[in-house]
């Protein structure tokens, strides 16, 4: 018999938000194929739905929660029920944001038209959420084995946008979701040196990820990009799985690049 992977996610209770997104469910289907124990929560109950009928996982494998993460109160439910369930956790990955495409107000439009009630319901899910829900989930991850933190952050928390890429076209780059990606690079490391030795707190930095753009952007992107075409989320599982593993036992407070060389240039 081999030895065991240094990846294997096998038994580890892993929490996943936003787990009805594009990532979210390449994630949880990746942790539920490895055997992993995952809570999945989304806003959308239908797709929670939908995720674990696709999934088809085992009895005590995955355990979905419709809750509005933007919302104090909800966040502590969850946690709440949570603990109805499980009195540990081995990792969490913080994945709900609102992203560039999001359908709000006042949000993927010129700077001018950016309002500002969407700008803070956008750092309310992508920075406090992931914020709190530490804080509030802390006793559990200590209780874990090897416990780690991975936050979804983008290249445009560390890099400004190319307008070039979206001349002409009807798409955008918020302000707000660039600031609040920003701030999660931040509180990775806070929380990595603040939660240190026991919980270690790392980021994941994609670049774009195809989700059937304009073909005008994506050949812009793809010129762009020294890998030459868009990630997918396949391109992304990988990494998160490393962090979560304990492969990363000696990694914590870093913020890994996933964007075909974009930002090296």
């Amino acid at each position: 018999m081999g030895s065991p992977s240094i990846f294997s996610l096998s038994g580890r209770k892993i929490l996943v938000t936003g787990a009805a997104g594009h990532l979210g469910r390449a994630l949880c289907e990746y942790f539920v194929s490895d055997g992993a124990i995952v809570f999945a929560v989304d806003l959308n109950e239908k797709g929670l739905a939908s995720l674990k009928s696709e999934l088809k996982p085992t009895e005590g494998s995955f355990f979905p929660f419709a809750t509005d993460l933007s919302d104090k109160e909800q966040r502590a439910g969850l946690v709440e029920q949570l603990g109805a369930l499980t009195e540990s956790l081995d990792g969490a990955v913080f994945a709900a944001a609102f992203v560039g495409s999001s359908d709000l107000e006042g949000w993927a439009v010129d700077f001018a038209d950016q309002s500002v009630s969407t700008w803070r319901k956008a750092l309310e899910l992508n920075l406090t959420a992931p914020f709190h829900l530490t804080q509030l989930m802390e006793p559990f991850l200590s209780r874990g084995d090897g416990p780690s933190i991975v936050n979804i952050g983008s290249i445009y928390g560390a890099i400004g946008p190319d307008w070039s890429l979206y001349q002409g076209l009807d798409m955008s780059n918020p302000a707000a979701y660039a600031t609040s990606k920003g701030g999660l690079i931040q509180l990775t490391r806070w929380l990595a040196s603040t939660l240190a030795p026991g919980i270690r707190v790392n980021m994941v930095s994609p670049g774009g990820i195809s989700r059937g753009q304009e073909a005008t952007f994506v050949e812009r992107y793809s010129h762009k990009t020294p890998l030459a075409r868009m990630a997918t989320e396949h391109d992304i599982v990988g990494q998160v799985v490393y962090l979560l593993s304990g492969a990363a036992s000696y990694v914590t407070g870093q913020d890994i690049m996933i964007d075909g060389g974009i930002t090296a240039i």
